[in-house]
């Protein structure tokens, strides 16, 4: 083998390496600066914040849904209660479409409307080969405009929202769904009732608001 031909193979080695480094640079520069979702309500007047990591497929998070339901009629003018994404897509392929779905409505300001169609009615299109009809359906029901909820539902920005809670559920530990945290703490235990959640978060807001 010449070593001319030697030159020039190392000449390629060398500019397909500074390709990679460059594109992998760049690529991971775009996700570190990726921010969560930021889907919070409540008037959090003790400034005490509930984070639920959930999925939409998921059947605890939907037998969880009527008691955060109860919790946040009891504390919505204490504490912020927060939604953030965690589909467990090997087991649930329907979760990350679902998540979309959310998304995609909190574009026209009705997230937590289409939080709760989806675990209301998650039997039907968690076990369909075309989530996205019922999808849009819901849409409708909501009064959004269904051409641009279908258009936002395939976009790389809800893709990359997503994908950044995603990140930031697995930055706590988090390993299954429902899993919460309350006031910056993953709790261990999940409580199973609106009397288990009432105690920790009154515990939380004494503690938060001692003088």
């Amino acid at each position: 083998m010449s070593k001319r031909f030697l030159l020039i193979l190392v000449a390629i080695a060398v500019g397909l390496g500074a390709i990679f480094w460059f594109t992998k640079d760049k690529s991971d520069s775009g996700t570190s600066s990726a921010q969560p979702t930021n889907h919070v309500k409540g008037t959090g007047s003790k400034g005490v914040t509930l984070i639920e990591y959930g999925d939409y497929q998921c059947p605890a998070c939907k037998a969880f849904h009527p008691i955060l339901q109860q919790v946040f009629n009891k504390y919505e003018g204490d504490i912020y209660f927060q939604f953030r994404n965690f589909p467990l897509t090997q087991i649930h392929p329907n979760a990350f479409v679902g998540a979309r779905a959310a998304e995609a409505a909190g574009l026209q300001d009705k997230f937590w409307e289409m939080y709760d169609k989806l675990y209301e009615n998650q039997q039907a299109w968690s076990v369909s080969s075309s989530p996205n009809s019922y999808f849009e359906q819901y849409a409708s029901d909501l009064g959004l405009d269904v051409p641009k909820f279908k258009q936002d539902l395939l976009s790389f920005d809800i893709n990359t929202l997503i994908n950044a809670d995603i990140k930031e559920a697995n930055k706590i530990g988090a390993s299954a769904t429902p899993t919460f945290v309350l006031d910056g703490k993953k709790l261990e235990e999940n409580p199973t009732d609106l009397e288990a959640f009432s105690k920790i978060i009154d515990n939380a807001i004494k503690a938060k608001n001692q003088p």
